[in-house]
């Protein structure tokens, strides 16, 4: 069981890699972060950067060519990876569930939505079907959808109220970890708003344990309570978020954050990023930002860096040193 030294998720050495003609794609590549229960992490990088490929490591959800070669993700205790498919099976759903970027596609839609939340007790828990009827009209209560709602179908709904329906369906068995794959996609700024209120409520009255994945750094500042930088399917710096945010050090972190408006601090010009990640079937030898990074050195491009601990921060960067 989960004590208040141990984490809940304890990802250790983690390598995904995808099988191509020309070479295997390693899409996570050596990743090592934990959990804590309670605690909200968020995975922030471009596009391509491994951080989808790392929640569906997490659900067991890779599929060929994908294939996780290497590695442990210890969920309270036991090893997600080792586990028999049977198991896994009886993982999602009751102890951990993911809500998908767009709701349209991730939806039964000709189910109605009362009817995916019941089923999704029932396969799980022992209740008559009256009682996962009435759960769900709670769980609809509580992402702010009347439940008058329940034998509605998908495309009845608003994009914001699918992805608040997504949220029930994930949250109908209080799981211990929810996975979160950039949910506010594809809303608008005042939807995403009221989701994010949502989400950070239901995290306070479910006491959830979360993985929030975006590429959007004003929704991780204010939804997490650590942040984890990837970059080409390596972590680079991982830190409580207000010290990320005010004191990256990884030039990857810093380069994020400088081409990022900041509403309330002084007007600054913001700054691109030059160049394009690398490909993932032969990345560089050393750094994989190397051959992006202003601050780049000959070792960066020779010897691959080690993540250091400094302060609150976890860093791969030989600046460190």
């Amino acid at each position: 069981m989960t004590t208040g030294k141990m984490p809940l998720v304890d990802v250790q050495d983690l390598k995904v890699h995808f099988l191509t003609f020309r070479g295997a794609a390693k899409a996570v590549d050596g990743v090592r972060f934990q959990i804590r229960k309670n605690q909200t992490l968020g995975l922030i990088g471009e596009s391509g950067c491994g951080k989808t490929t790392m929640a569906m490591a997490i659900m067991r959800f890779v599929k060929p060519p994908g294939r996780i070669v290497a590695g442990r993700i210890l969920f309270d205790g036991a090893d997600i990876v080792a586990m028999r498919d049977e198991a896994i099976r009886q993982l999602r759903g009751k102890h951990i569930s993911i809500v998908r970027q767009e709701a349209q596609n991730a939806l039964n839609p000709v189910m109605t939505i009362g009817r995916q939340i019941t089923e999704l007790i029932l396969a799980h828990e022992d209740v008559t079907k009256n009682a996962a009827g009435d759960r769900a009209r709670q769980q609809l209560h509580l992402v702010g959808i009347s439940d008058q709602r329940i034998n509605s179908y998908p495309h009845e709904f608003s994009g914001g109220m699918k992805q608040r329906a997504m949220v029930a369906i994930a949250t109908a068995c209080n799981p211990k970890l929810l996975i979160l794959d950039e949910p506010t996609t594809g809303l608008d700024v005042i939807v995403q708003r009221q989701l994010l209120r949502m989400l950070n409520n239901l995290k306070d009255a479910l006491h959830l344990t979360s993985v929030f994945i975006s590429h959007d750094l004003s929704v991780v500042a204010e939804t997490c309570d650590r942040v984890a930088v990837m970059y080409a399917g390596k972590l680079v710096e991982e830190a409580d978020t207000v010290d990320l945010y005010q004191r990256p050090m990884h030039p990857y972190s810093q380069a994020l954050i400088g081409a990022y408006p900041n509403l309330k601090g002084e007007k600054r010009r913001l700054k691109s990023i030059p160049g394009a990640p690398p490909r993932l079937i032969h990345p560089p030898a050393g750094c994989r930002f190397e051959p992006r990074c202003r601050h780049a050195m000959a070792v960066c491009a020779q010897k691959e860096p080690p993540v250091k601990q400094r302060g609150g921060h976890r860093v791969a960067c030989h600046l460190i040193e």
